[in-house]
């Protein structure tokens, strides 16, 4: 069985609807990498993210934008012959998205990429406290590129 390529946008899309998180690489401010799994939302092949407003994701990212987010779904563990270990292997889907990051400042756009964000999740609508969009950090990733991958499907 192969590694699939996975071009078409609506199968890349799926892929990460169906992702109940996603891994954040980035650069850390000593030049490592550094990696991070976070809730997310997207629409129109832009990512949106937060957390506290301040920390280490929030130094680096303020530093070095560049990231690349990983997702993955549809994991399934297979195996051709139980006794032979070199024919067991993972079926999965996976996509990864390039972009750089840019933060949020304004409240009502603060409060449209939590909103973005909690529909990955829910179909209900939210309400948000006025203290509580000044102290989250909210920002986007426009992505630039994807990269799909599946294997056993």
């Amino acid at each position: 069985m192969r590694r699939k390529t996975i071009s078409d946008g609506k199968d890349i899309l799926d892929i990460i609807s169906k992702s109940q998180w996603c891994h954040v690489a980035m650069t850390d401010l000593q030049g490592e990498p550094y990696v991070i799994p976070m809730n997310f939302g997207i629409r129109d092949n832009v990512i949106y993210l937060h957390g506290a407003r301040k920390g280490k994701k929030i130094d680096i990212l303020r530093e070095h934008p560049s990231v690349c987010i990983h997702f993955s779904t549809d994991h399934l563990l297979r195996a051709q012959s139980e006794e032979i270990a070199c024919s067991w292997s993972m079926k999965y889907r996976s996509v990864l998205a390039y972009g750089q990051v840019e933060f949020i400042e304004d409240p009502a756009e603060k409060t449209e990429a939590l909103n973005i964000i909690m529909s990955q999740y829910s179909d209900r609508s939210f309400r948000f406290a006025t203290p509580s969009i000044h102290e989250v950090c909210c920002f986007r990733v426009k992505v630039t590129r994807f990269e799909g991958r599946s294997f056993g499907y």
